[in-house]
């Protein structure tokens, strides 16, 4: 058990944050959830149910003002990301800020200048890379268990046409499903397997200023890529890595225990499946504590900014070289 917590607030009362940050952090070892921003005292009920003795602020600047507060998890709609990043880092805050961190990936050059000036944690919230599954599919491709690599698949969607104040669904504040969903399908297979695409297509669907289906292929150095997202489709997500010696499936790979059991398919010739499960392991509590070991230990943290950057970079390109579809 770590001796000295990490006090950590929380900039505003999203759902997302309500749901699955704000328990993950009040349970993670070397974490303490000490504060919550929100102006609606109404939004701040369900986090004092799991966490009593929580601090509720009625503005951000005044969680920010605060020094006892030493990290922030910042669950705001995406174009407010940057902004309040660098608030924090301003007010001498570690942060571990929602997905997708910038809009751009220009953006993320005064997020990494600001972290090295201040010295401070900044990370992207990407907390798959952070689920043993993750890492055990890695060391299966780093150890050639199919082979040689040749394709890599990955699916992933939900359909939120129904809830129309969704930010998902504004362009205003960011949304659709690339920049939501799109770095699951785009950063695990670079966590995967290390490379970086040399050759990006792809299409998409539009819908009122914001991307509602998008395919993507892509040629990377050793190895082709497909994938799409949508948020207009029955939930479905999967990622595939194919190999000249077999195939790895991931069931489960972004939502374990939300979507289904966390379950790592290894297929082998002669139609051998192989089947490793992940029952029980949090990713959102396992970002927290690795988070928490980088402020209090110097530990390294699994995935840096400079990570992040690389997968908006991707998206980017998406975003640039799209075919609309009708």
């Amino acid at each position: 058990m770590m001796q000295n917590p990490v006090n950590w607030g929380v900039l505003g009362a999203a759902k997302f944050a309500r749901q699955y940050m704000a328990p993950a952090i009040h349970a993670a070892e070397g974490a303490r959830l000490a504060g919550l921003a929100t102006s609606d005292p109404t939004k701040a009920e369900p986090f004092q149910a799991f966490c009593p003795d929580l601090t509720v602020y009625d503005s951000y600047d005044a969680l920010l003002n605060n020094p006892q507060i030493e990290a922030v998890y910042i669950p705001l709609p995406n174009h407010l990301h940057v902004e309040w990043s660098l608030k924090a880092l301003d007010a001498g805050k570690h942060v571990l800020c929602e997905k997708p961190m910038a809009m751009t990936v220009s953006e993320f050059a005064p997020l990494i200048n600001k972290r090295d000036e201040t010295g401070l944690l900044a990370a992207e919230a990407y907390m798959i890379v952070q689920h043993p599954q993750w890492k055990f599919v890695r060391k299966l491709i780093a150890d050639k268990a199919i082979g040689n690599l040749a394709h890599v698949t990955g699916a992933f969607s939900f359909d939120s046409r129904a809830d129309t104040a969704n930010i998902r669904n504004r362009a205003e504040t960011g949304g659709g499903g690339l920049r939501d969903i799109g770095v699951y399908v785009i950063g695990s297979a670079r966590f995967v397997t290390g490379q970086e695409p040399v050759q990006v297509e792809s299409a998409i669907r539009w819908e009122d200023g914001v991307d509602a289906f998008t395919e993507i292929r892509a040629q990377f150095p050793d190895f082709t890529y497909s994938s799409y997202v949508s948020i207009r489709m029955h939930p479905h997500q999967e990622m595939v890595f194919h190999g000249d010696r077999g195939m790895i499936r991931l069931t489960a790979p972004f939502n374990p225990r939300v979507f289904g059991e966390a379950r790592v398919e290894l297929h082998r010739p002669g139609l051998e499946i192989q089947v490793t499960r992940f029952p029980a392991d949090d990713h959102y509590k396992l970002q927290v504590e690795a988070f928490c070991r980088s402020v209090r230990e110097g530990a390294e943290y699994p995935c840096p900014l400079e990570f992040s950057r690389g997968t908006q970079e991707v998206i980017d390109r998406v975003l640039e070289n799209a075919v609309a579809l009708p």
